[in-house]
C-alpha cells in the first residue's frame, strides 16, 4: 500500500517540479495528467522523447513558446540530474556502511559523471556541439532566473528531490514487502545507481536497461538472486505496467479534442 502511494505520488512531485522552472501558472489538474501521460508515452520511444513530446506540447498550449516550453523542460532535466547526483553522494558520506569500499569507486563513476559523459556522447553523435553549448548556457541563464522567485526555486526543487526520494521509496517498500532485510540506505543507493546506469543505455521505458541496473545493484546490496528479481517486477508494475493502460487513455484525450 505504501508503494502504491509513493508511486501516485510521483508524479504530482514531477508536476510541482515543472511548475516551479516556469513562469506563468499552468493548470493543475492538466499538468499532473500531462506527466501521467507522458509516463505511458515513454514505453512507446526510447530515451524519455515521449514524456519529453507530451510535456512539450503540453507547454505550449497553455502559451508558451516552443523555446521557452523546451528550455523549461531542460532546467528541469537539468536540476533532477543534478539531485540524484548530490543525494548519491551525501548518502555515502551519511552512511559510510551503504556500500562496501570496493565497490564505492564504480558507484560514483555511475552517479557523478553520467551527466556530462552523457551530453558528449550526444554531441558527437549529433555534431551540433556549438549548438548544445549555446541551448546550455541558455538553461544556466534559466536556472538562475528560476532562483531569483523563492517560490519558483521551493516548487523546482522541492519536487525534485521529493520524486526522486519517493522513487527511492517505492522499491524501498516493495523490497520490505517481500521479506529482505536489507537496510533502506542500501536499497535507495542501488536504485540511484540503477537510474543513472539505465540512462547509458536508453530504451523505451528503461525496458531491460532499468530492469537489468536494477537487479544487479540489489544483488550487488545483498539481495538474493530470486528476490533481487522479484523486487524489479514489484517496482516495475507499479512505476510502469500498472499506470501504462491509464496512461494511454489519458494521452489519447488531447488528440480526440483536437480531431473532433
Amino acid at each position: 500500500m505504501l508503494a502504491c502511494v509513493a508511486a501516485a505520488a510521483t508524479w504530482v512531485c514531477a508536476a510541482l517540479a515543472q511548475q516551479g522552472a516556469v513562469a506563468e501558472r499552468l493548470p493543475r489538474g492538466r499538468l499532473v495528467a500531462a506527466k501521467f501521460a507522458g509516463g505511458a508515452a515513454n514505453h512507446l520511444l526510447s530515451a524519455g522523447v515521449g514524456a519529453a513530446v507530451v510535456n512539450l506540447r503540453f507547454l505550449t498550449r497553455c502559451g508558451l513558446s516552443t523555446p521557452r516550453a523546451a528550455t523549461a523542460l531542460a532546467v528541469k532535466a537539468y536540476v533532477g540530474g543534478m539531485v540524484r547526483c548530490a543525494l548519491g553522494a551525501a548518502l555515502l558520506v551519511a552512511s559510510p556502511c551503504t556500500v562496501h569500499l570496493s565497490a564505492r569507486a564504480p558507484h560514483l563513476l555511475v552517479l557523478l559523471p553520467v551527466a556530462a559523459g552523457t551530453a558528449v556522447l550526444a554531441a558527437a553523435i549529433s555534431g551540433r556541439l556549438g549548438q548544445l553549448v549555446a541551448r546550455a548556457l541558455a538553461n544556466v541563464r534559466d536556472v538562475r532566473d528560476v532562483h531569483r522567485h523563492r517560490a519558483r526555486a521551493c516548487a523546482l526543487w522541492g519536487g525534485s528531490v521529493a520524486f526522486v526520494l519517493l522513487h527511492a521509496g517505492v522499491i524501498v517498500a516493495v523490497v520490505h514487502a517481500i521479506g529482505l532485510g536489507l537496510p533502506a540506505s542500501r536499497v535507495a543507493m542501488a536504485c540511484l545507481v540503477a537510474c543513472g546506469a539505465a540512462v547509458l543505455l536508453p530504451t523505451p521505458g528503461g525496458l531491460g536497461s532499468l530492469d537489468a541496473a536494477l537487479g544487479l545493484a540489489l544483488a550487488a546490496a545483498g539481495a538474493p538472486g530470486a528476490a533481487a528479481v522479484s523486487a524489479v517486477l514489484g517496482y516495475r508494475l507499479l512505476t510502469g505496467w500498472l499506470p501504462m493502460a491509464p496512461g494511454l487513455l489519458v494521452l489519447a484525450l488531447p488528440a480526440r479534442r483536437s480531431a473532433s
